[in-house]
């Protein structure tokens, strides 16, 4: 028996005025806020034509408040999976056209369904969020959907790479789950998130604020670091995404893709052999030495407005996805503070969890001093990044630039970290202190008894501690360094300590979990 013609037409109408979401107005009115609709955010995100959708029939099943007078087709969300560049994930979209593309159990349930099948076929989920909030008309239902939400974010974590996309609003409980996904991008202008908004904010506290200040994409970016990327419109926060995927493996059984490089593994550069200056105290860009060393000069750069002073990234050497961990002597001259701890240590985790080998290039004079650092917990925070680096399996190669004083020595994957190979650089400079720093200490009671030759005695045990101390020598002879290698070299070094590595095995004790110190 054949299916009626009526029935089919019935199925084409009913898909037709499904995909229309709120209907032609409210995406007019998504369209005048610059703004655009669930579906055409995943045709820009996926392959063309990929796109299989799921729960295109679900309706909410509320009835209080008036709710009962509409059940679109699909409510408030749009699922599914599809491709990008031909490599399989999960997604799903919020449609603001729909009841402000607010939560309902029925959201929830179609959002848990994707996640529990990116789970169980090992591919990433990225998330588009744009959002009231949860449905006020149904209750405690709404608060248990956040709630099947973010357990499954939790158990999803470090098993398959999750991305949240903001690309409108993401206020109250809706914002825990893109800060438990593992990279967060915000869209300027028309994104915000906030636990409680400005009219909020003003009663309690009598703070004026707007969204933008309160919640913004360059507020995330550049003063909480809740946001990993800030882009300027939705099609660039897309193409952030597209090719952060590009770094990443399917899930963590895997290794991230293969990119075919014609840049050479022996290439060399002179000008590394002079980018370190002569004066200690000078600074130089580490960006020029990270695009000199990767592939093809591509690096991309995660929390680029977020603790400036340690820089982090994903990109290639020999056609093989790395973490770049950089210390920055152009901010702060690469001192560790507590952001830049936080931000480093949540970088080399996620490398970590997905099998990313770690690529750490140092130059770091310590940890930032002062009340507000002791106050806000900076032993704690830098401990977090020692953890990581300590707890990380996957190949671990360090180059020492120059300083690496102190514990701040220690934190950026010294051998002591199991550090795989490392090298420095013939300016590198390992030590407890600096020179000047060292002889205060050690001579301080000579110097103050003979106020007269107070200088001389300075500048002769300065001398006397720096050729000690300010070269990389020292260390190399207790094994604590594997080489001191030529700048110009490093790419060829590095591609070849990250070739030999390639194999490693290595494991922790067996455990239920750690206790890292949050």
């Amino acid at each position: 028996m054949s299916i009626q013609t009526d029935q089919i037409q019935s199925l084409v109408e009913r898909r037709a005025k499904a995909r229309l979401g709120g209907g032609e107005k409210r995406i007019e009115a998504q369209h005048a806020k610059g703004k655009k609709t669930a579906r055409e955010r995943l045709a820009m995100l996926l392959d063309p034509g990929s796109f299989e959708e799921y729960d295109m029939f679900v309706q909410h099943r509320c009835t209080n408040f008036g709710m009962e007078a509409s059940h679109p087709d699909g409510d408030g969300v749009v699922t599914g999976c599809g491709t990008i560049d031909g490599r399989l994930v999960y997604v799903f979209a919020q449609d603001f056209t729909v009841s402000g593309g607010s939560l309902s159990k029925t959201v929830s349930e179609k959002i848990c369904k994707v996640m529990d099948m990116a789970l169980r076929n090992g591919a990433p989920c990225i998330g588009l969020n744009d959002s009231g909030g949860a449905r006020i008309q149904e209750g405690i239902d709404a608060l248990a959907g956040y709630g099947e939400i973010f357990e499954r974010n939790i158990l999803a974590s470090g098993v398959v790479p999750q991305i949240s996309a903001i690309m409108g609003p993401c206020a109250g409980g809706a914002v825990y789950s893109p800060a438990l996904t593992d990279f967060t991008i915000m869209v300027k202008n028309t994104s915000y998130m906030f636990l409680t908004g400005p009219a909020v904010v003003k009663s309690v506290t009598g703070e004026v604020v707007d969204q933008e200040q309160l919640g913004g994409a360059s507020v995330h970016a550049s003063k909480s670091g809740v946001a990993h990327f800030a882009a300027d419109n939705e099609e660039q926060a897309i193409d952030n995404i597209k090719r952060l995927i590009s770094f990443l493996p399917q899930n963590n059984m895997e290794q991230a893709p293969f990119k075919e490089t014609s840049d050479p593994v022996g290439r060399i550069d002179d000008a590394l052999n002079s980018i370190v200056p002569d004066n200690p105290n000078k600074a130089y860009d580490m960006y020029k030495v990270i695009g000199s060393i990767v592939d093809d000069g591509d690096f991309f750069e995660v929390h680029k407005e977020f603790a400036k002073n340690i820089i982090v990234g994903f990109a290639r050497m020999n056609g093989r996805s790395v973490g770049i961990v950089a210390n920055q002597p152009a901010v702060l001259a690469g001192v560790l503070d507590i952001n830049a701890s936080r931000k480093a240590a949540r970088f080399v985790r996620f490398c970590d969890a997905f099998n990313i080998p770690l690529v750490t290039l140092v130059d770091v004079p310590g940890f930032l001093p002062g009340t507000q650092q002791e106050y806000g917990a900076i032993i704690t925070n830098g401990a977090k990044l020692l953890y990581a680096y300590g707890e990380a399996t996957v190949p671990k190669v360090t180059v020492t630039l120059r300083k690496g004083y102190g514990g701040a020595h220690i934190v950026m994957s010294c051998k002591q970290l199991r550090g795989d190979i490392n090298y420095a650089w013939p300016s590198a400079q390992i030590a407890v202190m600096g020179a000047e720093g060292a002889v205060n200490v050690l001579y301080a009671k000579e110097m103050k008894a003979d106020p007269e030759n107070a200088s001389k005695i300075f500048e002769e045990k300065k001398k006397e501690y720096e050729e000690l101390f300010s070269n990389p020598y020292q260390a190399a002879q207790k094994g604590y360094i594997d080489d001191v290698i030529e700048p110009r070299n490093t790419r060829f070094r590095v591609i070849r300590a990250l070739e030999q590595l390639s194999l490693k095995r290595a494991s922790v004790p067996a455990k239920k979990h750690d206790n890292l110190p949050l």
